[in-house]
């Protein structure tokens, strides 16, 4: 009998230790989970961290000490920035350019998208590939191309010329998003639509947009923070202040023989927060964008 009970009490004794261990393991192993995200975040946020206290400094501060905090913060560095490169009105430039390249660009990928979503055809599976392969050509190839076509139509120097290409270039992204979301809308709704007397435009305008907002607002997004942030299209396209956006206005900050980097910090911070603002308050449903037009297409 007692060795019965001596057998028990060591069999209740490892199942405790077993369960102790695999305890232990679970909170390494979240540990170790939540150390490695927090790692890669200040990666991540490190350089805008850096960049928001350096333009509160000095001039001589940061060039003497970059990695400290500043004595005094300048909060008259935004102040400069504003007026030196005259800020507001690229500000407004670029809200206008990438606007106008979102409104383009989902117009013409929303319709694609539709036709090559919904509807059968020869030749349909050839050109949805040629129109997303675009994804595979560096930008940068591109230059010489849009630069002759831009001047041919003589809209050089021109804002309308920087949404048409920034409208262009994200096209392949576009369709590659909107399509494979329109693909996951159940068919029988237009079939049912289609009985009752709906014509294609209205299947359109009435079914397949309304329930792919989601993947229009990710790939809308996607465009919007490129031609916010772009710069090289709109060095090669254009030349005067009156079609300077808010990234060439930045460059000017750099003169000769001298260089206000604090001013052209905060800039800098002022031209990021519309990409960060409009990230933070769509996020949750570019994700689902992005994971419903996978999974479903």
């Amino acid at each position: 009998m007692k060795a019965l009970q001596t057998h028990h009490s060591s069999e209740e004794q490892s199942i405790r230790n077993s369960q102790v261990l695999t305890m232990i393991g679970t909170a390494l192993g979240k540990a170790g989970v939540i150390l490695v995200l927090v790692f890669f975040f200040l990666i991540a946020a490190f350089p805008l961290i850096w960049l928001f206290i350096s333009s509160l400094k000095t001039n001589l501060e940061l060039q003497v000490s970059p990695f400290t905090l500043p004595k005094v913060p300048q909060w008259g560095n935004y102040g400069n920035a504003l007026k030196m490169a005259n800020l507001p009105a690229l500000f407004l430039h670029s809200i206008y350019v990438a606007f106008g390249a979102v409104f383009l660009n989902l117009f013409v990928t929303s319709l694609a998208g539709f036709v090559l979503s919904r509807e059968q055809f020869r030749g349909r599976d050839a050109i949805h590939t040629v129109l997303t392969a675009g994804v595979l050509v560096p930008i940068i190839s591109f230059m010489v191309p849009y630069f002759t076509l831009i001047t041919k139509a003589r809209l050089y120097d021109n804002l309308l010329a920087l949404i048409i290409v920034y409208s262009s270039i994200n096209i392949p992204v576009s369709m590659f998003l909107v399509t494979a979301f329109m693909r996951s809308i159940p068919k029988e709704m237009e079939e049912a639509a289609v009985i009752d007397g709906c014509s294609i435009l209205q299947r359109y305008t009435k079914i397949v947009l309304p329930l792919a907002q989601t993947g229009l607002v990710t790939a809308g997004t996607f465009c919007f923070i490129y031609a916010w942030n772009e710069f090289i299209m709109a060095l090669l396209l254009t030349s005067s202040s009156s079609s300077r956006t808010l990234q060439l206005g930045i460059r000017f900050f750099t003169s000769q023989f001298v260089t206000d980097y604090t001013s052209m910090y905060a800039a800098i911070m002022i031209s990021i927060i519309p990409s960060i603002a409009l990230y933070t308050m769509l996020h949750n449903r570019i994700i689902s964008g992005l994971t419903a037009g996978a999974v479903k297409g």
